[in-house]
C-alpha cells in the first residue's frame, strides 16, 4: 500500500491535499438538502478543480510523464479533459435543471480519476529520483498565482463559446424535443389496404 506519510510541501503530498478536498466538497454536495446549499458546493470544488488541473499541467504532468509512462498519463489528460467540459458547462452561467445532475456526473468522473492517479500515476511517480519538494513549491506558487490573478482560458470553454451553449448536455436537449408520433409500418398499411380492397371486390 502507497505510503502518504509526505513532507507538507512535497509535491504528491499537495495533490494529495487537493484530491481529499475536493472529495469532501463532493461529500457536502450530495448531503446538502437546500439548492443554495448546493450551488454553495458546486462553486467551490469548480473553483478548486480548476487551479488543481493547471498546476497537474503545467508542473506535474511534465515532469513525471516520461517516467510514469504514456498509456496512463494519456489517460489522465483524457479525464482532465472531460472534466473541464462538464466544468465549462457549469461555467456558462445557465441555470436550469440539469446542473446539479451535470455536477454530480463531474464528481463521479472525478473520483474515478483520483482513484487512478493514487493507486497508479502517484505510486510510479514517486519512484523517480527528483526534489518533490523543490518541485511542490513550484506548484504552490503557481496556484497563489492563480488564485490571485485568476484561471487561464483553456480550450473546452472555447469550445462552449464558439457552440453558443449549444453543445451543452444531450439531456438539457431531450425536454424540447417532441415525442415522435407513432407511425404506421408501411408494408402493414399497404397489405390492410390490399385486403380491404379485395373484400369489396368480392361482394
Amino acid at each position: 500500500m502507497f505510503d502518504w506519510m509526505l513532507p507538507e510541501k512535497h509535491a504528491i503530498a499537495i495533490l494529495k491535499k487537493d484530491h481529499d478536498t475536493v472529495k469532501g466538497l463532493f461529500d457536502d454536495f450530495e448531503k446538502a438538502e437546500k439548492a443554495a446549499g448546493k450551488e454553495k458546493f458546486i462553486d467551490r470544488a469548480v473553483a478548486a478543480l480548476k487551479i488543481h488541473a493547471v498546476i497537474e499541467e503545467e508542473i506535474f504532468y511534465p515532469t513525471v510523464r516520461a517516467h510514469v509512462g504514456s498509456k496512463v498519463m494519456n489517460g489522465a489528460d483524457e479525464e482532465h479533459h472531460v472534466a473541464r467540459v462538464l466544468i465549462a458547462e457549469l461555467d456558462s452561467g445557465a441555470s436550469n435543471d440539469h446542473r446539479e445532475a451535470k455536477f454530480a456526473v463531474l464528481a463521479e468522473s472525478v473520483r474515478h480519476h483520483i482513484t487512478e492517479e493514487e493507486n497508479e500515476m502517484l505510486p510510479k511517480a514517486k519512484e523517480l529520483d527528483i526534489d518533490f519538494e523543490a518541485l511542490g513549491q513550484r506548484m504552490l506558487d503557481r496556484k497563489k498565482q492563480l488564485q490571485k490573478d485568476g484561471i487561464p482560458s483553456d480550450a473546452e470553454h472555447a469550445m462552449l463559446a464558439k457552440s453558443n451553449g449549444r453543445s451543452d448536455s444531450p439531456a438539457k436537449a431531450a425536454r424540447v424535443r417532441k415525442p415522435s408520433t407513432a407511425r404506421k409500418n408501411p408494408a402493414k398499411v399497404s397489405a390492410s389496404r390490399e385486403r380491404k380492397t379485395s373484400s369489396h371486390a368480392s361482394r
